[in-house]
């Protein structure tokens, strides 16, 4: 009975309630007056739910852990500009992981926004989303010299940043954009054309290979591959958010 009690009173403090009275005036409801909801609005937009609220968070956390002008590497000393962290919905249904940051995304602070950028933003609309749906980082943070492949090394020690990444915005679907992504994540030597078109278990996501969008600007033939690629992403989500297996996918 006590704990019931107990109970009882603490759902009535989150309804307001601050205490009680034996005066009979006390338990008559005065008239509310009536208040203009627009007028009253708060000036700050209405915090997210919970799960965002707490992805966005742990996200900022690790950025911050980065730090602004991380030295962990070599390639803080090989010319690289800013840290180049991640950006999008921190809780998407799909993720896209590319290499490393290339040179307008040096300058920015943002991954893919050069052409190859653009090219990703039509292939993210081509199956009804936008880039705030979904989430865009990389294997490193940093860019390396003249846009080479980043060295064992190097995602040696950046790549724990991505899996932190991941585990906390828990996308249902992962994009490996081109042969590395593909690679550092699969861990394999395989090459992207003999990766594609498979889908893999990762983290608690499924991964699907594809060219990454600076290849198909420099073989625009393979964009039917990449397209077929992403009707199994499309696939996926919509199996997802139906509560079924999408039909025919290798695993």
């Amino acid at each position: 009975m006590r704990d019931q009690l107990v109970e009882h009173l603490k759902f009535a403090a989150e309804l307001g309630v601050t205490g009680t009275s034996k005066d009979p005036a006390w338990r008559t409801r005065l008239q509310e007056p009536v208040v203009d909801q627009q007028a009253a609005a708060p000036e700050t937009p209405i915090a997210a739910d919970p799960v965002t609220f707490f992805s966005q968070e742990t996200l900022a956390a690790i950025k911050a852990d980065i730090g602004d002008d991380c030295r962990r590497c070599k390639l803080h000393k090989l010319g690289r500009k800013q840290i180049v962290f991640g950006v999008g919905n921190p809780d998407a249904d799909l993720m896209f992981v590319g290499e490393a940051p290339g040179a307008d995304e040096d300058e920015q602070g943002i991954p893919f926004v050069g052409r190859a950028g653009q090219l990703l933003t039509k292939i993210i609309e081509a199956i009804g989303l936008s880039r705030d749906d979904v989430y865009i980082a990389n294997v490193i943070k940093c860019r390396p010299p003249q846009n080479r492949n980043p060295e064992q090394d190097e995602v040696d020690t950046c790549e724990p940043f991505l899996f932190r990444q991941i585990d906390t915005i828990k996308p249902k679907v992962i994009v490996a954009l081109g042969t590395f992504a593909a690679r550092a994540l699969l861990r394999t030597l395989d090459p992207i054309s003999r990766l594609r078109g498979r889908t893999y278990d990762y983290r608690g996501a499924k991964l699907i290979p594809t060219f990454h969008p600076a290849y198909l600007l420099r073989n625009p033939a393979s964009k039917r591959e990449v397209w077929e690629d992403m009707k199994v992403v499309r696939g996926l989500l919509q199996a997802s958010d139906s509560g079924f297996q999408a039909p025919g996918q290798k695993s």
